[in-house]
């Protein structure tokens, strides 16, 4: 059983804790008839305040084939919140009609403030640029999908690392396990911040920080894609410099290795190519299923840590 009673972000969860979900995932893409009713009678509560299709449609599809149902809403604006309801107040709420919660906030921190109040568990969804801590469950699924180990990998990381809450989330727990290494790769301006580097890194040094992604490409075995964000630019004029940096085509696959997998959060905007799709290599549309997964297994282990 995970140790855990919310999900708010990545340190919440232990290496334990992430092989028993990855484990019951598997268990679940192996067999999904054995799982599609152990949430009859559960209720799924989906509050979205920022937009989101993936995301929302994962957690809703994932408490569905377990045999849940769900409510909630995906725009803030059909919410009691424009009526100046607080966030708590909400959660209070809708706490009492859900056994659990999947939230996704434009605020830093509205997750941790969700779980004071909610009567129920509550699951990060992601808040601003902070956490996205399902999202890398889902990454970390993929890879023990496609590589069978979660440790010994060298890790790049494209694009916007500075904003990017899945970049945070995934390094944290990545570094986990053993003798994983980093190449992170960004322009200047994007690079990851020196406290996020301070807190996931400590006094390590396997990580290195490039601005080119062809001269390394070749020593990657996971290549991890991530879109210039714009809704985090508060200037135009630089999101439209930076939002071309990295653009991956055949190309540059034709000088990774043969082993190496193409993940990407989604949604892309031009930073993949389309003729990268057809790449075997390219995973991040079987990445959106395996999300799936990891939501049913962390939504199922979350239920029954909540009910011991």
């Amino acid at each position: 059983m995970i140790d855990i009673k919310n999900l708010l972000n990545s340190d919440d969860l232990s290496k334990n804790d992430i092989y028993e979900i990855v484990d019951l995932a598997n268990d679940i893409i192996k067999s999904p008839k054995d799982f599609s009713h152990v949430c009859e009678g559960k209720i799924l509560g989906t509050l979205f305040f920022e937009p989101s299709t993936r995301t929302r449609l994962s957690f809703e599809s994932a408490m569905l084939r377990l045999g849940g149902s769900v409510v909630g809403f995906s725009d803030a604006n059909v919410s009691s919140s424009t009526k100046g309801e607080t966030l708590q107040d909400t959660v209070k709420v809708v706490s009492q009609y859900a056994d659990i919660i999947a939230m996704r906030h434009p605020q830093e921190g509205a997750a941790y403030l969700a779980s004071l109040t909610a009567d129920c568990p509550i699951i990060n969804a992601g808040d601003g640029g902070h956490q996205h801590p399902t999202q890398t469950l889902t990454d970390v699924l993929t890879i023990s999908q496609y590589k069978h180990t979660l440790d010994n990998h060298t890790i790049g990381i494209v694009g916007d690392l500075k904003y990017g809450r899945t970049v945070h989330s995934l390094i944290k727990i990545m570094n986990l396990f053993d003798n994983n290494k980093y190449i992170l790769i960004s322009p200047e301006e994007l690079k990851l911040p020196q406290y996020v580097k301070k807190e996931v890194f400590k006094d390590n040094d396997n990580y290195d920080e490039v601005t080119n992604l062809d001269d390394v490409i070749g020593e990657i075995d996971i290549l991890y894609m991530t879109r210039i964000q714009k809704e985090r630019f508060f200037s135009t004029s630089q999101y439209t410099r930076l939002k071309d940096s990295y653009v991956l085509d055949m190309e540059k696959m034709n000088k990774a290795r043969k082993d190496t997998i193409v993940l990407h959060p989604l949604p892309r905007v031009n930073e993949i190519a389309t003729e990268v799709d057809k790449d075997p290599r390219a995973v991040y549309f079987n990445q959106v299923k395996y999300g799936m997964y990891a939501r049913m297994a962390l939504i199922y282990k979350l239920l029954e840590a909540n009910n011991a």
